[in-house]
């Protein structure tokens, strides 16, 4: 397995706290589980129980809980295949309350930094599209589609 530092910070420009990327411990599994997205955005994105759930069971998983300060705000999930290579993020949420503060881009780019540290030439991930789509999101950050599609998922990648 990947020697990954325990904890990403990068301090943010607003009035709110650093955003981390922290590991998930027997002490905030359950805080972390409660992170939810928005009803109308539950079809985008499988919940954080589900993600950790399966992170155990696969080997090419990194997951990390994203917090502000000392509170957890979302949730990311990478595939990470360094023998391929691919690197590619599996999951990524920002708790509804916690929307539209900035977390979401502070976190992705902790996560961009850390795979780019890995080696990797570039970073996938997929987005479930329809009304709501976080495509734009992803756009702002670099990320361009590949004109791939995946199980209905449209693929974008970032060249780092």
């Amino acid at each position: 397995m990947l020697a990954v530092p325990k904890v990403l910070l990068l301090p943010m420009n607003t009035e709110h706290d650093s955003v981390s990327l922290r590991e998930i411990t027997r002490d905030t599994v359950r805080p972390v589980c409660r992170i939810e997205v928005a009803p109308e955005q539950r079809h985008f994105v499988a919940s954080t129980a589900v993600s950790i759930a399966e992170a155990h069971f696969s080997p090419e998983a990194w997951f990390r809980a994203i917090y502000s300060g000392e509170q957890p705000v979302g949730f990311v999930m990478l595939s990470v295949l360094p023998e391929k290579p691919e690197y590619a993020v599996w999951r990524f949420l920002i708790g509804s309350e916690h929307q539209a503060k900035g977390y979401g881009s502070a976190a992705m780019r902790l996560v961009i930094d850390h795979v780019r540290s890995l080696g990797a030439a570039e970073l996938l991930l997929s987005y479930v599209p329809g009304e709501g789509e976080p495509r734009a999101f992803y756009e702002k950050l670099g990320f361009e589609p590949t004109g791939a599609v995946e199980d209905g998922e449209i693929v974008m990648a970032l060249r780092l």
